[in-house]
């Protein structure tokens, strides 16, 4: 699987851009493992009908929270490698946004502390961070598939892919029952992570071409 075409490549920090993907995977890894150890935590929690919001809330908080900064950091990582490895067109610049402001409404979510106890006092945006999120979650992909493509079909094919997933389940997730919703919201959040799995093995093989050819 071809990652690059030789174009701008010769001019990218090889292990500057190694460095992001791992970051970025790194993310992806403590947001998973902090869920899990969340819910271990939190007394009578039911992982299918109780939501990632309900552990971010009450006494165990600040693991969840911590999880959810961690995943920041990953979206913020993969969003400067996605600067440092231009692609091109404004699509490209785009998804290099949508990345960096995703991480920044993943902060925002874990630092508001208005979701999961019931308290609704004061003005609430919890909801309107989750829409920002389903909106930049398809955008980022759609925008950056393109120019990913000209340099990793299977790597377009499976953002692609994981798009129309996302697109498809974030509307169930925001219309389904609180007996479901719960396992609803960690099928797209494995979605999320995949997302960002599939564009840091993108810009860590990009690395691995840019080492090659100073070598």
């Amino acid at each position: 699987m071809n990652h690059s075409n030789g174009d701008h490549v010769i001019t990218e920090r090889p292990y500057f851009l190694k460095t992001l993907a791992a970051i970025g995977l790194l993310g992806c890894a403590v947001l998973v493992i902090g869920m899990f150890i969340a819910q271990a935590m939190v007394p009578d929690y039911h992982w299918v009908s109780d939501t990632i919001s309900d552990l971010a809330a009450g006494e165990w908080e600040i693991v969840m929270d911590v999880s959810l900064y961690g995943f920041a950091a990953g979206l913020f990582a993969v969003s400067l490698a996605a600067a440092h490895a231009h692609l091109g067109g404004a699509g490209w610049s785009i998804g290099v946004f949508s990345l960096a402001i995703l991480a920044a409404l993943v902060v925002i979510i874990g630092s508001r502390n208005e979701y999961g106890d019931g308290d609704d006092d004061g003005v609430v945006i919890h909801i309107y961070l989750v829409y920002g999120i389903g909106a930049l979650f398809t955008l980022a992909p759609l925008c950056m598939a393109s120019a990913i493509g000209e340099r990793s079909a299977v790597t377009r094919r499976i953002l692609i892919g994981l798009m129309v997933a996302w697109v498809v389940l974030c509307p169930v997730f925001l219309l389904s029952p609180t007996s479901i919703d719960g396992l609803l919201e960690r099928v797209l959040g494995l979605i999320a992570c995949a997302i960002v799995v599939t564009l840091c093995v993108f810009f860590f093989q990009r690395g691995q071409d840019a080492r090659d050819l100073d070598d």
